[in-house]
């Protein structure tokens, strides 16, 4: 077996093929378009640089409704595209509702792979944290108040962030987050040096045994939300269910819920319009 059960390639580019009938260019389209009429809605600041590197930059959506002098919660955003396409521009339109409730949103842009190796995406992601922990103050931001959600790949990264050891490494307090939530994350990265993405992400036995959060100790205890949709392959539910089980094992607060009817993109809608994700977003900083 290559993996799991998988005896063949093929076998494992359909357990993990996201777009199942999508037509991919029409949906990257549409987040395009809503995502710049967001822009026109909202005190944005694009292209913030939170590194050296070109790809190291955030667009901050300011929270609105404060009180003068009264300081936001800051949401960090981490995009899918399976590590190696798409960036912060296409996901603005997740913003209206979490900034309309008070809450500054930064949705990150990183690196992709084969420019970069493997790594190197998490290296930023982390970066990203630093930076905002470091200059909330400056964002009108409580640096107590920082939370993280991620979609697919960008799930895979917010794990990450909870496998830091931020005092170590950073400087930063141990539990630097009020809850991560993790949308379609990949948390075993054991079936894609032998999946179609291979190529792309080139990915060998250390990088597998080192950023897969599936096996990695959780160094963050603060809350954690994993979702899913039931209309995905089963595969997303069970990477799912076997993280929440890590965790669960080390003492972790997670919940874990299976949204039925939502696919590997439609997910992304509740985060508008009073949906769960926003609401449990919400729930980190009450």
């Amino acid at each position: 077996m290559l993996y799991r059960d998988f005896a063949t390639q093929e076998a494992i580019d359909a357990a993990y093929d996201p777009m199942r009938g999508r037509d991919g260019a029409s949906l990257v389209a549409d987040w395009r378009a809503r995502s710049e009429a967001a822009r026109g809605r909202h005190r944005v600041s694009l292209d913030v640089p939170y590194g050296p590197s070109l790809a190291e930059r955030l667009d901050i959506y300011h929270a609105e409704g404060l009180e003068q002098g009264e300081r936001a919660p800051l949401h960090l955003f981490f995009h899918g595209g399976y590590w190696r396409s798409l960036d912060s521009h296409e996901f603005g339109f997740i913003v209206d509702d979490l900034v309309a409730s008070g809450i500054t949103v930064g949705v990150v842009n990183y690196a992709l792979c084969p420019t970069v190796r493997f790594g190197e995406l998490v290296r930023q992601a982390r970066a990203a944290l630093v930076w905002a922990w470091r200059h909330a103050d400056e964002l009108d931001c409580d640096p107590a108040e920082i939370s993280v959600s991620g979609h697919s790949a960008g799930g895979h990264l917010s794990a990450m962030l909870l496998a830091t050891d931020w005092p170590g490494e950073y400087g930063l307090p141990s539990c630097p987050l009020r809850g991560a939530l993790c949308i379609s994350g990949l948390y075993d990265l054991g079936p894609f040096p032998w999946s179609w993405l291979q190529p792309k992400l080139q990915l060998d036995g250390r990088d597998v045994a080192e950023f897969s959060p599936a096996f990695l100790p959780c160094r963050v205890p603060t809350r954690v939300s994993l979702v899913a949709g039931g209309e995905e392959s089963s595969e997303f539910a069970r990477q799912m269910e076997a993280y929440a089980a890590h965790l669960e094992g080390q003492g972790i607060g997670v919940e874990n819920a299976v949204l039925p009817g939502d696919d590997h993109f439609s997910i992304l809608e509740h985060y508008l319009d009073g949906g769960c994700l926003a609401a449990t977003i919400k729930r980190f900083h009450a």
